[in-house]
């Protein structure tokens, strides 16, 4: 159901916290679709942008700041009144000094009262945020539920929900709930504050999920294999297919990172980790997406990579040449024949490249779409 706030401006009357919660229900282990984009309140969000923040950074929060002390100084105030007031001022959606000052400003209970009130039922996303702002300011442990639920729509509330779990004691089982159940910006603002809690409760998730494949990923890759001691775990004599794999992932991601994040030739310890590597996937065996991985890999550590990245191409010829030779073994090359006749997802998108066909699984294969 819509409405309009006065002459003209649309209104969506769904809280976005509801929607989140209707979306979780729907895929309750997965991400939300598309981030659970466009909100509810997108019509009014279109019609109507939001300011932008001022160009001096140090001011941007001043002015919610200022509407928080006018309504917290009126202590009968209750938080409906603040449902709709936040629209025309900049909300930073990041951890804030002004907006933090102000709640601690006010009566506590009352604060975390109206933080919960604004996340719950407030239905236009500056308002929320600002409820989840105050929330991180001064919430309690019985607030991880309500958090989770609005940072669900993670390219929204990703930054100042993970803060807000941050801080939380038991705020490691919490990130990681919410780590498996959102994708881009979100993730790397979630991972983030894994890393920075350096929990080893939360190592065995980030040596085995943390790269989900977005480009994203290479933010904060360095920081994943130094928080969970990558090059101790995969050194290991018996490492599992979890670790094994997670590991090439990182390792791919690091041959990329130029600007973004540790790169291959700068991460310390690269070549142990990429001879550990190789030696488990000996040990391991293939399967499809171990075959488009190390062709990925390879690829990346060749004169076709990323110079930025990898440096010196001479350094990784070694490793290159192991991952060359794991492709041509026969076993290697049937379970990537076998893929292909499966139309395995990754296995169909490296044929369709040029140098994905003159692999030798391939090389007899027709085109797609050729008889």
């Amino acid at each position: 159901m819509s409405g309009t706030i006065g002459p003209g401006l649309p209104e969506s009357r769904t809280p976005l916290f509801k929607y989140a919660l209707q979306l979780h229900r729907l895929t309750p282990e997965k991400p939300l679709s598309r981030d659970g984009e466009p909100y509810p309140d997108d019509a009014l969000h279109r019609c109507c942008p939001r300011p932008q923040a001022p160009e001096d950074r140090r001011l941007a929060g001043k002015d919610a700041a200022v509407i928080l002390d006018r309504h917290f100084a009126r202590t009968t105030a209750p938080p409906s009144e603040l449902a709709d007031a936040f629209h025309d001022v900049h909300i930073p959606i990041h951890p804030n000094e002004h907006i933090t000052a102000a709640a601690q400003r006010a009566d506590e209970e009352r604060v975390r009262e109206t933080g919960r009130w604004l996340v719950r039922h407030a239905t236009d996303r500056c308002s929320v945020t600002m409820g989840l702002a105050l929330t991180a300011a001064v919430g309690a442990v019985d607030d991880i539920p309500l958090i989770q639920t609005i940072g669900l729509l993670s390219n929204r509330f990703g930054p100042l929900a993970a803060h807000a779990l941050e801080k939380q004691p038991g705020g490691t089982e919490a990130l990681l709930w919410l780590a498996d159940r959102v994708a881009g910006w979100g993730r790397f603002y979630v991972v983030e504050a894994l890393c920075r809690l350096d929990d080893p409760v939360a190592r065995p998730w980030l040596l085995r999920k943390a790269c989900d494949g977005d480009f994203l990923n290479a933010y904060f890759v360095g920081k994943v294999a130094q928080t969970a001691n990558l090059h101790e775990a995969i050194t290991e004599p018996c490492v599992d297919a979890g670790i094994t794999d997670h590991t090439g992932r990182l390792l791919l991601v690091m041959a990329y990172s130029q600007g973004m994040g540790v790169t291959l030739a700068r991460y310390p310890h690269a070549e142990e980790v990429l001879a550990a590597h190789l030696r488990h996937l000996k040990r391991l065996g293939p399967t499809a997406s171990r075959y488009c991985l190390a062709v990925w890999l390879a690829g990346s550590l060749g004169e076709q990579g990323d110079a930025g990245s990898i440096g010196p191409v001479q350094r990784w010829q070694p490793y290159r040449d192991d991952y060359l030779a794991l492709l041509e073994r026969d076993d290697w090359c049937e379970t990537a024949r076998n893929a292909l006749t499966a139309k395995a997802p990754g296995i169909l998108r490296l044929v369709e490249t040029s140098s994905g066909r003159q692999l030798r699984p391939f090389v007899y294969q027709p085109l797609t779409g050729e008889k």
